[in-house]
């Protein structure tokens, strides 16, 4: 592959574009395979190798979904459940977490060479455009009052803002399984919302599990010398996000408004969504049962990210440690 442009040569720019599907059954079908892949090759795919990285481009590739996430005909919504979506203080951020995604993706797939590579990673720039394009439409839809996008401008280091948002979305996405399946549950979000968003959530998936491996595959082929630079960037990445999370992003619309929106609200946002009783252990294992439920269809071969199970972990054995404390002390009081 050439250029970027290959991939928009053979994908349409806009969701709107995307082909109808024939029939149910095509739908189905599409939903299935971007939800299941295993290699035809044996062994194991070890990172480095040919056969790894062709499995990265192939498993990208073969689940891509022509059909959704798509721009949907908005239900009308009652007036509580209408206030409920739009109060939530997620929408700037998540417009333009999706459009820096694009923007950060395509600047990194021109300088990848190895054309399976450049392949995925183009195609997940697109991606991310499809699911920004999807939530425009519904901020569109719903007059979500949003505050005037800031200009994206390609990075100046473009591996460390590639790096800033597959980490970051390996850790918000995380979560996010956990706060989907919540919302479902509760009720939260009316059936045609939920079933538009449930494959955003997939591709997410799709996304995380493309990072994951390609990291890898990344660390694998570097050579030795570039290796100790590389790895103190990843730790500033990680502060960098750490630092990022503990704060509240405000922006001010063209009416002068201000919005706060929360940027860790993939964690914290639990209590928003649901009328369940769920304490933040209970919220934890939600997310890791959420995060193995939609990893299974996929080759186990494949490299799953660990950070942010690990981090689920260790908050709800704190959490629970915590519970068990407080009952003592609150029983040896009676």
């Amino acid at each position: 592959m050439g250029s970027l442009s290959d991939i928009y040569s053979r994908l349409p720019d806009s969701v709107d574009d995307l082909p109808p599907p024939p029939d149910h059954e095509a739908v189905v079908e599409a939903d299935y395979k971007a939800r299941h892949w295993f290699s035809p090759v044996k062994g194991p795919l070890k990172p480095g190798s040919d056969a790894h990285k062709k499995a990265i481009a192939a498993m990208f590739r073969e689940t891509f979904n022509p059909y959704r996430p798509s721009v949907i005909d908005w239900p009308k919504l009652d007036p509580e459940t209408l206030h409920r979506i739009t109060s939530l203080p997620i929408w700037d951020i998540a417009v333009q977490t999706e459009g820096k995604a694009r923007l950060r993706m395509a600047a990194y797939a021109r300088l990848v060479t190895d054309p399976d590579i450049k392949d995925a990673i183009s195609r997940n720039a697109w991606e991310e455009n499809r699911h920004k394009e999807v939530l425009s439409k519904l901020v569109e839809a719903y007059d979500i009052k949003m505050a005037p996008e800031p200009p994206y401008i390609e990075p100046k280091d473009v591996e460390w803002a590639y790096l800033v948002t597959g980490f970051s979305e390996c850790v918000d996405s995380f979560f996010a399984f956990g706060l989907f399946e919540l919302a479902q549950r509760s009720g939260f979000f009316p059936p045609e919302l939920i079933d538009t968003f449930e494959p955003v959530m997939q591709e997410e998936c799709r996304h995380i599990l493309l990072f994951a491996n390609w990291l890898a595959w990344y660390r694998a082929v570097m050579p030795w010398w570039r290796r100790p630079f590389f790895e103190m960037k990843v730790w500033a990445v990680w502060a960098f996000l750490a630092y990022e999370r503990m704060s509240l992003a405000t922006s001010v619309d063209d009416k002068g408004e201000v919005h706060t929106q929360d940027n860790n609200f993939t964690v914290t946002g639990a209590k928003d969504i649901a009328n369940v009783d769920l304490n933040l252990p209970e919220f934890m294992d939600l997310c890791l049962e959420e995060d193995d439920r939609r990893f299974a269809g996929y080759d186990p071969r494949l490299l799953r990210p660990t950070t942010a199970p690990a981090i689920a972990r260790v908050i709800r054995d704190v959490g629970r440690g915590w519970q068990f404390v407080s009952g003592l002390v609150r029983a040896n009081r009676h």
